[in-house]
């Protein structure tokens, strides 16, 4: 029995297929590259200075100017460690993790609308889930990676806030500092100390999210997985209450969360 002939494209119409094929593999290869772990953008598409913006939003958000020197070893690890710690916990959805979702976001003291601490706990709850217990599992991985950050994040800011005292000391021992000179030096401690505040009132942020989610969890969907959630919680709650270093007040006040 003869084969069948096997169709093929020539012309204008095998040069608009290998036009599609290619725009195909190259979507999906964009796909693949810019999506990270937890949704975020992968790091090597990210430059060293991707979280400078952190000290503007910070002094900008008191009407404060941001300091023009440059980021110190230290101070962009602190802004680096400050990110995963501020940015609001999610529950996400498989699908979503194919997409970088990397965005500026404002302090608590300046978030409009009012921190929601049922946001998160509503997200976790209402996603489709397999089982139950993958829920609690989510929240325990959550709250368990934000207690793996802490003591990387406040290790980095006593680093910082011990060289910024040093900085501080020879502010009045240079004999020729520039009025502008001072001016960075001082906005710089203060981006520094703004940041560490931003990160504590997000961790107080978070365990109240947490809670209200462990709370309507149980009640929804009791499972002894519960008790592993509250301890870890409680665990994050003691270590927040207690940080080892704590930032200095800026402009002569300490900010707290709007709400």
């Amino acid at each position: 029995m003869p084969e069948k002939p096997v169709a093929t494209l020539t012309g204008p119409g095998r040069s608009r297929f290998s036009s599609i094929c290619i725009l195909i593999l190259s979507g999906a290869t964009l796909a693949a590259c810019s999506g990270g772990d937890f949704g975020r953008a992968r790091q090597d598409s990210l430059n060293d200075d991707m979280h400078r913006w952190m000290g503007a939003e910070a002094t900008g958000s008191i009407g404060a100017h941001s300091s023009r020197f440059q980021l110190t070893e230290n101070e962009r690890q602190l802004r680096d460690l400050a990110y995963p710690l501020i940015e609001p916990p999610h529950s996400r959805p498989a699908w979503k993790s194919v997409f970088g979702d990397y965005k500026p976001i404002a302090p608590p003291w300046q978030q409009k609308p009012a921190f929601d601490r049922s946001a998160y706990g509503r997200l976790l709850i209402d996603e489709p889930h397999r089982a139950d217990t993958s829920r609690y599992a989510q929240l325990i991985d959550d709250v368990r990676d934000d207690i793996t950050r802490f003591d990387p994040f406040f290790s980095t800011a006593g680093q910082v806030f011990d060289l910024d005292s040093k900085r501080n000391a020879s502010l009045n021992l240079v004999s020729d500092l520039s009025p502008r000179e001072r001016a960075d030096a001082v906005a710089r401690m203060q981006e520094n100390s703004l940041i560490v505040q931003w990160v504590q009132q997000c961790l107080e942020q978070r365990i109240a999210s947490y809670r209200w989610a462990l709370e309507h969890l149980v009640v929804q969907a009791p499972d002894n997985m519960a008790a592993d959630a509250d301890r870890l919680i409680g665990h994050l709650a003691a270590l927040t209450a207690n940080p080892p270093v704590m930032a200095q007040p800026v402009a002569g006040r300490a900010l707290r969360t709007r709400g």
